[in-house]
Parts: C-alpha cells; structure tokens; sequence
C-alpha cells in the first residue's frame, strides 16, 4: 500500500444548491447530506458517484450509482484521479469523517481539511477487489431488507383482506381496548447509578422510532434488574408492541426479546392470548387515527383514552386465532431475516477498517 493524501487519491467539491419547489419530479436522485430525498428531472453529476455529508448529517458516505443532484449540504467526489468509485465509497466511509467539524453553529466538513487527512491506498487491482467483497455484503444485506419490506407489505395485505374488505355486518364494535391491553413505560431514577448499565434493554422513543415497521433488536440504553424492580418500567415479552406516545407520535415495532421503555411510549399487548401478530397488524391499521386524535399543549400525545375512543369491527376469537396462525411463518422468516442483517453488518464493520490497512489482503 502507497502512503499518501486523500486528496491525491479524489477531489471533492462542493454540491449544488436546489428547493424543493425548483424540482420537478424524475429519474434523478437528489442527494442531501442524510441521502436520497427526493428525485428531479435534471442531473448535475455523472455516475457512479460519491457523496459526502458536509452540512448537517456529517461525514455520511453515500455511493450512487447512476447520474445524480449532489445537493448543496454535500461534497461530491469531481475527480478519482483513475481509482476505483466502488473502492473510494468504503475508503471514505472507514475515515470516519464527522469528526472533522469545522462549523460553529450547524456542523460542517470543509472540503480542504479532507484533502490533507493522510492515506493509505492500495493499488486498483487490489481497490477493486476490497470493493467487490464489502459490496457483496451490502448487496446481501440491500436484498433482506427488501426481502422484509415484502413480507411486511404481504402481512398488511392479508390483515386487509381478512378484516377489512371481508368484514361481516354482523361482526360487532369494540373499542380498541377490549382488543389490547395497553401499558404504560417508566423510568428509573437516573441518580441512582446501580439501576442503570443492566442486562436489560430500555427503550427511548429514538429506538422505537429508528425500528418503525420492523423489529426492535437492540436499545441504546440498558437497566439493571433493580432498575425494573424499583420504578413504574415494566418488561414486555418477545413479539409484544411498542409505540410512540410522546413527540414523534405513532411509531410502532415488535420486540424481538423482553424489553422495558420509558413512560414516553406504550407496551401493547395481546387481549386474545397469544396473538401477538394480529395486534402489531391492528394497530398499523389504526395509527392515522392514534395520531389524529393526539392532543397536547406542547407535544402531540396519545394517552389512553385516545385507544378507548377508536372502535374497531372484530369477528369472533376463532377467526382472530386463525390469522395469526396462518400470518405468523411471515414475521418469524422477518425475525430471521433481521438477525441475519445483522450479522452481516457486523462482518462489513469488522472486515472495513482491516482492509482499509492492509491488516486484512484479498486474493487477487
């Protein structure tokens, strides 16, 4: 590997500015400091491409792969100076480089510094195949997650089907909480250091939030036992609901093993034993209105007379039983898919920066 500069190795320069309302819908992606946002039916850059957050999101690397906008919140890669695009993408993303802000007040990369930061850099034969193995991973990984949008877009489908368009006049009416049980969060004391740094996951509205329509795997905080056992936080057990009560309202997930959260949002749990998928399904088709009839003086708010209000149309047990027998292979392959995800992600992570220094070669 050659030491260098990186910018000996790319030029960056700086994106170009556009509104929303000076775009007219295309093929084009628009790309912004926190990725593609929005599509336009001009193109300012060739691809493929390389995109850098300079304002705001910082440092995020994003590699595109047809002709783009790099907005005006970015730098974009001008020149490769003959090295690999594909390369270059992972070359920048194991740098780290929101750690080089420059602004004052809002975050921000100047391209100048970057230019200086030292190198190392393999030469092409070796670029491309260090691109080639990490992006068969991300391809892997792009693949189960487009995998679980569809199993997620299916069970919705099929919740549809089965109690909407199918509904019988004679199903009767009920409020949302004869159907569910609906618990309240809480937290313990932050000044007791021993209820904190636990075994047990405790989830923010930012966790739930960041898992909306999926599964929640991980927490980024954790509580101790004592934590649980002397405050108002309660455990949910695996394949319960949670959603958003506070700010961001009405983000929603199931829980991939037992779980405490915080009084900001509730546990949802089955009113039929056992059915845990058909209430995750029930309350995806009922959020809109969650969310339209929260109120609040200073944050939107669901509370639990906004489940009481919200009346539903429901067949018998029976019916109810056999959905969730037939629906749940579709959340159990998604579980599955998820834990896959992630342990391809933590092989990228781990194998990035041992390419990156050649502790780690690839057979060419």
């Amino acid at each position: 590997m050659a030491k260098c500069l990186v910018g000996e190795i790319i030029t960056l320069q700086r994106g170009f500015d556009i509104t929303r309302q000076q775009q007219s819908f295309g093929h084009y992606p628009v790309v912004s400091s926190s990725g593609i946002k929005s599509y336009h039916n001009e193109w300012k850059v060739e691809g493929p491409g390389v995109v850098i957050g300079r304002k705001g999101s910082l440092g995020t690397v994003f590699y595109i792969a047809h002709n783009f906008w790099p907005h005006d919140t970015t730098l974009w890669v001008k020149d490769f100076h003959g090295n690999s695009p594909s390369f270059v993408h992972y070359f920048l993303k194991d740098f780290d480089l929101g750690r080089y802000d420059v602004g004052s007040s809002n975050p921000t990369l100047n391209r100048n510094h970057v230019h200086l930061l030292a190198a190392l850099l393999p030469p092409l034969p070796e670029q491309q195949a260090i691109a080639q193995v990490l992006s068969s991973l991300d391809d892997k990984i792009d693949l189960l997650h487009r995998q679980n949008k569809t199993l997620e877009a299916i069970a919705e489908t099929l919740f549809r089907q089965w109690f909407i368009e199918e509904a019988q006049d004679n199903w009767k009416k009920k409020s949302l909480l004869d159907i569910i049980q609906v618990i309240n969060g809480g937290t313990p004391k932050t000044s007791v250091p021993e209820y904190w740094n636990g075994d047990i996951p405790w989830l923010s509205g930012g966790d739930i939030a960041s898992s909306h329509k999926s599964f929640v795997l991980s927490s980024a905080k954790t509580i101790s036992q004592d934590g649980l056992d002397y405050s108002s936080a309660k455990l949910l057990p695996k394949f319960a609901t949670v959603i958003t009560a506070r700010g961001t309202v009405g983000k929603y997930a199931l829980l991939s093993k037992p779980i405490a959260y915080s009084q900001s949002n509730f546990g949802i749990l089955p009113g039929i034993e056992g059915c845990f998928f058909f209430t995750y399904l029930l309350i995806n088709h009922v959020v809109r209105e969650l969310q339209s009839a929260a109120y609040g003086s200073v944050f939107d708010t669901i509370t639990a007379t906004t489940f009481k209000e919200i009346e539903v149309a429901v067949p018998s047990v029976k019916k109810i039983e056999e959905f969730e027998k037939s629906i749940s292979p579709y959340f159990f392959k998604k579980l599955h898919c998820l834990a896959q995800i992630q342990t391809l992600e933590k092989l990228r992570d781990t194998l990035l920066p041992k390419l990156m220094s050649g502790e780690v070669r690839v057979e060419l």
